[in-house]
């Protein structure tokens, strides 16, 4: 089983029950194909994460203005104060790419994730909405290696990508945690700097405040 391919010593773990469940009235097999599917997005995610936090930490930024104004990009000791730094409209098309993202995951990809499709596809772009069907998320170059591989050589790219997803989201958690409270996670005390932001509400202080049904 995939299971036992991703982790030989462990195997099988749900302590919850969650792939005996059936969500939203739904079959178990289709729960099923959401968990999957929400592990891979959840990982690549955290993968995007971890590094970014890294990258922030050092005072790693782009050499180019962050905006037309002229503004630079934050020099920052952690990701959230990044977060905090840039303008409110950088946060909206943040937020708004990542929705067209989703968009395009859910309503592109043929057969459902949870009706059977296949978990971790993403479809390619149109190259009627991107010129010459440009970014294209799993081959963005692209490479012909990759575009050739055989099944056996996808399916052992997909364990590997669960594996490391899985590391990215206690690795991020660990950033955020110890950040956010100073000694929580011992291997990184002195090495992630404190946070004083609500990690938990990263809208909290910038857009909802605005929106008066929400504030």
């Amino acid at each position: 089983t995939l299971a036992a391919k991703a982790n030989p010593l462990v195997k099988y773990f749900d302590p919850l029950g969650l792939a005996d469940a059936e969500f939203w009235g739904t079959s178990n097999e289709s729960t099923i194909g959401f968990l999957r599917e929400s592990e891979v997005k959840h990982g690549r995610v955290a993968m995007f994460a971890f590094v970014g936090y890294i990258v922030h930490a050092n005072g790693i930024t782009w050499p180019w203005p962050m905006t037309l104004a002229g503004d630079p990009f934050p020099k920052v000791d952690n990701a959230p104060e990044a977060w905090d730094a840039i303008p409110e409209a950088a946060k909206w098309q943040i937020m708004l790419f990542v929705g067209f993202l989703e968009f395009w995951r859910e309503s592109q990809s043929g057969t459902h994730y949870m009706s059977g499709g296949k978990i971790g596809y993403y479809p390619p772009f149109d190259a009627k909405f991107i010129p010459g069907g440009a970014l294209n998320l799993y081959n963005p170059f692209p490479r012909k290696d990759i575009a050739v591989m055989t099944d056996e050589q996808k399916e052992r790219r997909l364990v590997a990508e669960i594996n490391n997803g899985r590391l990215a989201m206690l690795g991020i958690f660990g950033f955020i945690s110890e950040g956010a409270t100073e000694g929580s996670v011992p291997a990184l005390k002195g090495i992630i700097s404190h946070y004083d932001g609500d990690v938990m509400a990263p809208l909290g202080t910038s857009i909802i405040p605005h929106i008066p049904a929400l504030s």
